[in-house]
């Protein structure tokens, strides 16, 4: 496995909604193996392939403690959403150290495929739900800055630039 670099906010793959996988092989285990890598080493709890730079529908979740309970969700998406909306605070591996209160459904049921092809189903709810719709949203080329006002979003990315500046 190998780490692969994290693509950031203003990078125009992040904005364009990515392409169904139709081959289930080695590499695309490969893929999603290094993109769980990537993950950890960030740290984070989720990744979706256009944040390494795939433009492809798949991405990798793990919001376990130990870090030992992966989801690599290919082709996802959400089927049913709860009327019950929460807001939470998010934060993105492509705004690094960028956050903001969002609001989502509480639960939300994803189909999915996983690495060998074989339909799945999550029904989620909290934190889990929540990461769910943060990753099938990049997969829409949507990030969580889509959901704030004009105001916080430019507010988001002078953050952003300031932090840039300071460890460039």
């Amino acid at each position: 496995m190998s780490l692969l670099p994290i693509i950031e906010v203003p990078d125009p793959i992040l904005k364009r909604p990515t392409d169904r996988v139709e081959q289930y092989d080695d590499d695309l285990r490969r893929l999603l193996d290094d993109m769980l890598e990537t993950m950890y080493d960030a740290p984070g709890i989720g990744l979706a392939g256009p944040q390494v730079g795939v433009s492809r529908r798949l991405a990798v979740i793990d919001i376990s403690e130990e870090k030992n309970e992966p989801v690599r969700l290919v082709n996802p998406s959400i089927v049913w959403r709860s009327d019950t909306i929460v807001q939470a605070e998010e934060g993105c591996l492509s705004l690094p150290g960028q956050y903001a209160d969002i609001r989502r459904p509480d639960a939300v049921h994803v189909c999915y495929l996983d690495e060998y092809g074989r339909e799945q189903r999550i029904e989620a709810d909290g934190l889990l739900a929540r990461c769910l719709q943060h990753e099938i949203d990049h997969l829409d080329g949507i990030l969580f800055t889509d959901h704030i006002s004009s105001l916080k979003r430019n507010m988001v990315m002078r953050k952003l630039a300031k932090r840039r500046k300071l460890n460039a």
